[in-house]
Formats: structure tokens, sequence, C-alpha cells
């Protein structure tokens, strides 16, 4: 090489990891993950490259979507990364549009070499990365795109195959052909006769070689590309695509758009324990296993299994008799596949998707720039949610239409502002915001806070708020109006309704209330005094039972009563 080359990493950060399906779902894909290491695929690939031999590395430019910038941002600063630029892809249209805005930022100096890499690849051998890419660069210099082959180990199906050609240089090959994803006899043959390398999708180019072939093969994506530059703008640490002229970006590919199509493309093979970390199968190749080829992460108890991946991020799962099964367990979803299956689980995504299901793409923990939050519960009318705030974090100044929400802090120190109020809040301590309250969450300390919310109201939808100030430039995003809740209809008084039934005309009875039947039962009854018992002496009812009536005192014996003598008088 004349000089010594400037390369820039770009990382593409758009996928989904559908295949990893229930871990990976769209608001928090495989690359954000750390399935391989401590460190997330994302970080990973970013820390790769180091010092590669003969080059001058420059900071990385990342290419990802709107849900996942803060996310990204993140664990570049946790590993002490400074981005040259973080671009937020408006629609996903595809890796050649993606490499094409990064290839314009750096348009100044076409001489320059972009390193294009998906961010949810996983190497095992970084070292033997490092000496490709200085072969590399050398090709690249000399005007060649090239590609890395990764040499295969089985005759797989999941992946395309490069056909290498003539020789360039010590290590690099001319490109014969590109081969779609093959069938197993021909992925069987192709391992047999040598000279086939899987497509790892990884590319080395000139930032002006790849943007004259590029608009050479496909002439609308380069301008449309260069538009929604110029019409984009800076948020924060970000870059923001103009929406409008991004979605008039055609959708392709680096490979069909270039590399198929270019008689400059190259192929340097190497042997670096690299894996797509495409499926669930592919995952469990790339994890330690025990004597019986298992992989157990989480809270498992196994009896007799063999060849199996099982995972649980939560509660505890016991497996009996398994071989090459895969079993994922988190807290709102279960997956049980056949190994021989899991490329299949993408389309249970789909049937999900088409479903309206929410576990599609969410998980039960939501990743927010200031922490997270998780659901707990949720049903009519209420929702339960654990809240953690990084430390010197704050939440939007917020209110919500619908809501009512009871805070309640389990560790940590937090600072609520509630209306005109701030105050203090240690653990064990409460509040309560009813709807409509501005207010506001800050954790002041230098440890995490950790609270439980509770939410009730007519509405509970994470689209019911309204953001007033934000640290994180997302004032206005998402606001929301009050909501028209449907309120049951009223059911008329069933006397007053008329029938349209001949036998139904008659009016029905209302309901009586309990107590006012029982107190017209008591006005009805009639109270009679008990019969006289023989040989018993009549007792008056207006004397108390215990006591005896005196005897009339004896007088002197009088003629027959006036009753007698009249009766006498009619018989004469």
């Amino acid at each position: 090489m004349s000089r010594t080359a400037r390369l820039f990493p770009v990382i593409l950060s758009g996928g989904s990891g559908s295949r990893l399906w229930p871990l990976s779902r769209e608001e928090f894909p495989k690359q954000l993950q750390p399935l391989t290491s401590d460190k997330s695929l994302l970080q990973e690939t970013a820390a790769r490259l180091g010092s590669a031999k003969g080059l001058e590395v420059q900071p990385p430019i990342v290419v990802c979507n709107e849900a996942h910038r803060f996310i990204v941002a993140e664990q570049l600063r946790a590993l002490g990364i400074e981005p040259k630029a973080v671009v937020i892809e408006p629609q996903g249209r595809n890796t050649a549009p993606a490499a094409c805005v990064a290839a314009l930022l750096l348009e100044g100096e076409p001489g320059d070499l972009m390193l294009i890499m998906p961010s949810d690849h996983s190497v095992r051998d970084p070292e033997a990365f490092r000496d490709a890419v200085a072969a590399a660069a050398e090709v690249a210099q000399n005007g060649h795109l090239v590609t890395f082959g990764i040499r295969p180990n089985a005759p797989a199906t999941a992946y395309g195959y490069i056909k290498r050609g003539a020789k360039l240089g010590s290590r690099a090959f001319a490109v014969e052909k590109f081969v779609e994803k093959p069938d197993a006899a021909t992925a069987a043959r192709f391992l047999q006769e040598g000279g086939y390398d899987w497509n790892g999708g990884i590319f080395l180019c000139p930032v002006g070689l790849y943007l004259s072939e590029l608009e050479r093969n496909e002439p609308e994506i380069v301008p449309a590309c260069r538009r929604a530059l110029k019409d984009g703008k800076n948020d924060l640490f970000f870059f923001r695509l103009d929406a409008a002229e991004f979605a008039k970006v055609p959708s392709q590919s680096i490979d069909y758009g270039v590399m198929e199509r270019t008689d400059k493309a190259a192929v340097v093979p190497v042997d670096m324990g690299w894996s797509d970390v495409g499926s669930w199968s592919a995952l469990h190749q790339e994890t330690e296993h025990d004597a019986a080829g298992n992989t157990f992460l989480g809270d498992v108890l196994a009896l007799d299994t063999a060849n199996s991946y099982v995972r649980t991020e939560r509660q505890l799962t016991a497996v009996i008799g398994l071989k090459d099964i895969i079993v994922v367990v988190t807290p709102d979803a279960v997956l049980v596949a056949d190994k021989g299956h899991d490329q299949a689980v993408k389309k249970i995504v789909e049937q999900l998707k088409a479903k309206g299901r929410t576990e599609a793409t969410a998980q039960s923990r939501t990743y927010r720039p200031w922490g997270w939050f998780q659901n707990i519960d949720e049903g009519p009318r209420f929702k339960v949610k654990r809240i953690c705030v990084k430390s010197g974090a704050q939440l939007s100044l917020q209110k919500h239409w619908h809501r009512s929400e009871h805070w309640v802090v389990v560790t940590g120190t937090a600072i609520v502002t509630r209306g005109e109020e701030e105050f203090q809040l240690r653990e064990n301590e409460s509040t309560f915001l009813p709807a409509g309250t501005i207010h506001r969450l800050s954790n002041p300390g230098q440890v995490e806070l950790h609270m439980i919310e509770v939410q009730s109201g007519e509405y509970v939808g994470e689209d019911d708020i309204v953001r007033i100030a934000d640290n994180y430039g997302r004032s206005g995003e998402g606001d929301a109006q009050p909501r028209k809740i449907a309120k049951p209809a009223k059911v008329k008084n069933s006397v007053k309704v008329k029938t349209a039934v001949k036998k139904s005309r008659r009016k029905l009875r209302r309901k009586a209330d309990p107590s006012a039947a029982a107190r017209r039962r008591v006005r009805r009854r009639v109270v009679r005094p008990p019969a006289p018992l023989a040989g018993r002496r009549k007792v008056s009812p207006k004397m108390p039972p215990d006591k005896t009536p005196p005897k009339k005192p004896l007088g002197p014996r009088k003629g027959p009563s006036t009753a007698r003598r009249t009766k006498t008088r009619k018989r004469k």
C-alpha cells in the first residue's frame, strides 16, 4: 500500500432477529443482547477490529432504527467508543441504501475504506479477522470491492456461497460467481469440490468505488439517499435522515445491488469462527456444552436430556427425556422446537403479527434512555410495572389523560415533581399522582432506583402520554390527545319496555328490595292469641302471664240478670 489507509467501520444494526424469538424481538433484537459473552453482539462487532495491522482505524458509523437509537448509543458509551455518526433510518430499506448513506458521509475522501459489517454476527477468532481485513485492504486499494468468504465446515443450506476465481495477490481471489442458498445435495457437492466459501455479508470497499458501482447498477438509490441526507437533521448525538425522502429510496441488498453485478468483486477466504447466529441451533453451537451436548441457561433442571438448548429467563424449567430440542422460556412466551425445524420460528412470528399479538414485537421489559420498565400484571383498568431508573437519569416532564399512578420506591432515592411540588421519596415511601397531573421522576443517587408503579383508570395504554419537557429530545413525540372512552349503554327499565312478542306483553314484576319486602311481611302478619288449653285458667291478655288476676268481692246474690228476665217476658 502506498500509504496507511484510513478505515471506517460501518455497522448495520437494523435487523429484528425474528428467528431467535421469543428472546429476540423487534423492540430489543438479538444484536443488542449478550448471547455469546458478557457483551452484546453489537458491542463485540464495534470492538472487533481494534487496531488492524497497517490500517488507521477510525470511529465507526452506525446505522440503526428509531427504536434502538438510545440503546445503541448507551452500549457504545459503555465501551468508551465515540462514534463518528449514529444515523437513524426512518424505515428499513435493506443494506445497500444504509451503506450508501455512510459512503455519502465520507464522500470527501473517496480513497478511504469502508468495512461494512452486520451488527449481529459472532466471531470467535478476532485476530484471524483482523489479518483478513489487512489483506483485503491491499486488494481494495487496488480497485476492488472485497467480500470475506467464510470457510465452510458443513454442507449448510442456510447461507449463500461464493465461488473463487483467479488469484489476486497472496490471499485474495476474484469472484467467479455468487450462488444463492443451495439445497442439501448441492451444498454437499460444493464442500466436496472445494473452492466455495460461505457468503458472510461483510464487505471492504473504497468509498468512491462503492458509490460509483452502486450508481451504475442501481441509479435511483444514490440520488435518493443524497436527498435524504441533505434534508436530514441533527438530533442530540444522532443524525436523522429525512423520512419523506428516504421512503423513496428503493430497497436493495449490497449482494444484488453491487457485488453480483460488478466486475470488480474479490473474495478473501477466512476461518475465524464465524456465525450469523441466525437460529437457535446456530446459537447452541456458539455456547458451551456439557458432556451430553446440552446448554442450560437459567434455573433449569434436566433428566435424560441430550444435545438440547434450554434457556429460562425467569421461572424454574424442568425437562425430561429430550433430545435435539430447543426450549426457551421468557416472562411472557415459551418456545419448544425440534432443532431440525428451528428455521420455522420466523413463521410463528408472522402468525403472531397477523393476529395482532404484541408478543411478536414487544417484550415484557421495555428499554428507555433513562432505564427500563417491565410489566408485572395487567387487566381491565389497571397495570402494574416495575421501573428502573439509572443513576443521574430523569424521565420526561409529562402527564396522562386517562390514568392515575401510585409510585412505591423499593430501593434507591427518587425526586418527584408533582404539579407545583417537588419532594424526595426514599425506600418504602410512596406517592399518588391523579390523572392529568404534570409529573416527573428523577434519580439523584449513585445507585439505580427501583420502584413499583400501579396504574388505574379507564385507559392504561403506553400511548396515553403528553411529554412537556424531555432530556432526550422526545418532547412532542407521540403526544396523546384525550380519548373518547366508550361508556356502557344505559339499559331501560324492563317495566317500560314493550315487547314485540304477544306472549311477553304483560308487565314484568319489579324485583323487590329484600329489606323492604321483609318490612311489608311484618305489617301484614296478624297476631292472634293462642287457644285456651283444657283445665287451664283463662288469662287476660292485658295482664302479665305470670300474675293471677285478683278475685272479685262477693256481694249479696241478686235475681236473674236482665237478659234472663227479658227472655222470660218474651216467652210469656
